[in-house]
């Protein structure tokens, strides 16, 4: 008798993952890089820089997060340490390489902010931005 078919496979990731452009620095001895997330997690974040950095590489990381308090947008600068997991050639772009960054040192308060974001902007998606 046949096996039923096996189901989809399970997100590996312990953190959600919001699909949301945030201005993004990343400081290594190489320089700075200005850039913007193309997805974001509690982790880490993935983004497009204009020169490959090497995986493993440490670097510093500077987002800016617009969170909503009382009807206000404030930017909330979280500041931690990253490392290069992950680097592709952009599909799309010769010039360009989607990198993946996991955070290696973050304080528990830029952890929960990051968390805090995220949900708000999912759970707010229909009623505008950073609602």
């Amino acid at each position: 008798m046949p096996q039923p078919s096996a189901p989809w496979p399970q997100e590996k990731r312990r953190n959600p993952r919001l699909e949301e452009k945030i201005p993004l620095k990343i400081t290594s001895d190489l320089g700075d890089i200005l850039t913007e997330t193309k997805n974001l997690s509690c982790s880490g974040a993935y983004c497009r820089v204009s020169q490959r950095l090497e995986p493993m590489t440490r670097l510093r990381i500077h987002l800016l997060l617009p969170m909503r308090k009382n009807d206000k947008v404030t930017t909330k600068r979280i500041t931690c340490q990253g490392i290069v997991v992950r680097v592709e050639a952009a599909a799309d772009s010769k010039d360009y390489f989607d990198t993946a960054i996991f955070f290696s040192d973050i304080a528990p308060k830029d952890t929960r902010n990051i968390s805090e974001f995220i949900e708000s902007v999912t759970n707010n998606k229909d009623h505008g931005k950073y609602n």
